[in-house]
């Protein structure tokens, strides 16, 4: 049991950038040299939909397929990606894009930069990172339920937050006063003290 456990750590030593979740299907995957990840080519693959990704993905080209959106949720495990292209896919300006848009704004401008909707036919060639939220329409039940979830999570914590720091505020406040007047009774006191041994 030992041995295997000292083999595996040494395979894990010697090969580091051997990736270790399966590529997906029809992409060609290589592991990043000096670091622990992969490189995910699944661009010019005729593909209509995202495939599963490997979370280990350093590298992702996903350009020149026929990806009209991403489902909500899909890049969220890329913790540890650093590059991505997505041009050159037909790319459907509606609701379900909005995950995209959203995720590239905090992920990279350049590459929300170079992607362009191809349809609906009043928004074609309209850069995606231009879009307002009038031009999706209604796309509130669209969002996936976690983002809601963390946003009233967030929400909460900030009003704990301000909550706290006003009842901090307003303890230092009463503490300021109670040691003014602590001060003051003590001053009275030895004042009372001294005039009362003055008097015997």
């Amino acid at each position: 049991m030992e041995l295997l456990a000292v083999l595996g750590c040494a395979l894990g030593v010697l090969l580091p950038g051997v990736p270790a979740e399966e590529c997906p299907s029809p992409c060609g995957c290589t592991a990043v040299p000096g670091a622990r990840g992969t490189r995910v080519d699944c661009g010019s693959r005729g593909l209509r939909s995202l495939p599963a990704l490997p979370r280990l993905a350093r590298s992702l080209r996903l350009h020149n397929n026929s990806l009209a959106s991403v489902p909500a949720g899909a890049l969220d495990s890329l913790g540890r990606l650093q590059e991505l292209e997505l041009w050159d896919n037909p790319w459907h300006c509606d609701c379900r894009i909005l995950y995209l848009k959203l995720w590239l704004e905090d992920f990279s401008a350049p590459a929300l930069a170079r992607l362009r909707c191809a349809s609906p036919a009043h928004l074609r060639m309209k850069p995606l990172g231009q879009l307002t939220g009038n031009e999706l329409g209604d796309c509130t039940t669209l969002l996936p339920t976690k983002c809601l979830q963390f946003f009233w999570r967030d929400l909460v914590l900030i009003a704990g937050v301000i909550t706290t720091l006003i009842l901090v505020a307003l303890a230092l406040k009463f503490s300021k006063k109670l040691v003014c007047q602590l001060t003051l009774g003590g001053r009275r006191l030895r004042r009372h003290i001294s005039k009362t041994h003055k008097t015997q």
